[in-house]
């Protein structure tokens, strides 16, 4: 039987991307930064060596395999993949930049984009035809719209009053994004308003991941410290349609299923992943 597992030594994955081109192959980002522990309503953690890898991977009836590797001077926290080059690839940093790797070179980064005060902790490539755009998340409060084609940033998004933790692309609706914060809000912009399209006040604890259903453009997910999972319908924000409970630790990462409309998934600090 082929290795189902695969571990890099020294480094502990923070995210995992599969590429939208090749079937088996995916990219994880990777940091040398070790979370320490949680309670219900605490994150502790440390900085360890400031160092990260990009690992792409390939899985196939062998088994998972390396295909090649990129290393970076800080903590690599996300990836997204390019929605226009199977080759591309974008992660966010420790050091508040964002690096564009192309795996079909066994060098680079080709750029690397530096405007964020602070760690960088997410960033996504937008799936909507028509345009190219990426949108970042830091814990300096802000989120960032990028286009790759350009060497700085288009525009800053202010409002948060607390990290951001993660910023996910509509994926019905163009130039539409979420972004989830440690102020304990879920809020959705519009890259051609002014200012924060919709708040949403979504638990009473850090929010540390959201998703986009795949189905239904006016439903997202969150995941917090509080150990809940919530879904919000944005036609009506006054309660969530669903609450699931079950997780013991701070929900590290949210996901709704490409395939099935009503499946998602969740990973956290309790060490298991839950459907």
């Amino acid at each position: 039987a082929g290795v189902r597992a695969l571990r890099l030594p020294g480094l502990h994955g923070y995210a995992v991307e599969f590429s939208p081109y090749w079937p088996g192959r995916l990219a994880c980002a990777a940091a040398c930064f070790l979370w320490c522990g949680a309670t219900r309503d605490v994150l502790f953690y440390f900085a360890g060596l400031g160092c990260g890898t990009l690992a792409v991977l390939e899985q196939n009836e062998a088994g998972i395999a390396v295909l090649r590797s990129f290393d970076w001077n800080d903590g690599l926290f996300d990836v997204t993949w390019s929605e226009n080059n199977e080759h591309v690839l974008i992660t966010s940093s420790g050091d508040g930049s964002l690096q564009i790797w192309d795996i079909a070179k066994t060098k680079g980064p080709l750029q690397v984009y530096k405007e964020h005060t602070q760690e960088a902790y997410s960033v996504d490539w937008s799936q909507t035809r028509g345009e190219q755009l990426v949108v970042s998340g830091s814990w300096d409060q802000t989120a960032k719209l990028w286009d790759p084609a350009v060497g700085k940033s288009l525009r800053t998004f202010k409002g948060h009053e607390g990290v951001v933790y993660s910023t996910i692309w509509s994926p019905h609706v163009p130039g539409c994004f979420a972004s989830a914060s440690g102020d304990q809000t879920l809020r959705v912009w519009d890259v051609k308003a002014p200012g924060v399209k919709l708040v949403i006040p979504a638990h009473h604890a850090e929010i540390l991941s959201c998703d986009w259903c795949k189905y239904d453009e006016n439903l997202l997910v969150t995941g917090a410290v509080d150990c809940s999972l919530k879904g919000w319908d944005l036609r009506n924000i006054r309660q969530p349609v669903f609450v699931l409970l079950g997780h013991t630790y701070a929900i590290r990462r949210v996901k709704f299923s490409p395939f099935h409309a009503t499946l998602l998934a969740s990973c956290s600090y309790d060490f298991t992943v839950r459907y």
